[in-house]
């Protein structure tokens, strides 16, 4: 278990080196996925602040979402993260998926937010 681990965590670095280097101070787009939950977060590196978020723990949310761990709660958590950056002010982001692949519930709330606004 501990291997698996390491090499998540590795992949996970990987990814934001290479975010970093290429992202010229946008804001992040943060992802976790756990197995029950998916949360989101827009993240200003510069400052150390999160400019905002969306989980399915949400308590707003919570009451639209039938099943938390899933594509459809995944779709919901994007658009409200994107809602929520827009009304903030924020239109370009860079979209940091950490060590998970691109694919499923990542990629569902990563599609969601690009529709509802957020530019990658």
């Amino acid at each position: 278990m501990a291997k698996l681990l390491d090499k998540f965590n590795k992949r996970k670095q990987r990814v934001r080196t290479a975010l970093k280097r290429n992202s010229k101070g946008k804001l992040r787009l943060s992802v976790y996925r756990s197995n029950l939950h998916i949360y989101a977060q827009i993240i200003d590196d510069m400052k150390g602040i999160t400019i905002a978020s969306a989980s399915t723990k949400d308590s707003e949310l919570s009451k639209a979402i039938k099943k938390t761990s899933n594509v459809d709660a995944a779709k919901l958590i994007g658009t409200e993260v994107a809602k929520r950056a827009i009304s903030k002010k924020v239109k370009e982001v860079v979209f940091d998926r950490g060590g998970y692949i691109y694919h499923g519930r990542v990629k569902a709330l990563a599609d969601a937010a690009r529709e509802a606004g957020l530019k990658f």
